[in-house]
């Protein structure tokens, strides 16, 4: 990508969303709610202070990051849709090797020997 995003600004690719409810509905892309969370893509330098100091960025190329539902401005940058909005929608980095996702194969091994141990 050819876009280097000013002050505080950062660049998202929204995370896709599902293509089939629970139910196994399949939503069509107009009736489907935009995820509120997605990937940093750019980051700009910073914003300043009062004194003119750079204040660097928390968020950095590569976070997985949650913001508002309404945060953004939606741009098409290289064919791709993406979000530019400023540091201060994000919500907050979310941690993919602490979600608590939970490798079924190791679950079902422990429950298995939990089972032949009683």
């Amino acid at each position: 990508m050819k876009f280097r995003p000013l002050h505080d600004r950062v660049v998202i690719r929204r995370a896709e969303g599902d293509i089939k409810s629970k139910g196994g509905i399949i939503v069509p892309d107009t009736a489907k709610e935009k995820p509120q969370e997605g990937e940093v893509i750019a980051v700009g330098p910073g914003a300043r202070d009062e004194n003119g100091a750079l204040v660097p960025l928390d968020v950095k190329a590569g976070d997985f990051i949650l913001f508002g539902k309404w945060s953004g401005t939606e741009v098409k940058i290289d064919g791709e849709d993406l979000l530019i909005m400023k540091e201060a929608d994000i919500m907050g980095v979310i941690d993919k090797s602490e979600t608590g996702i939970i490798d079924k194969g190791a679950a079902t091994d422990k429950t298995v020997a939990a089972k032949k141990a009683a």
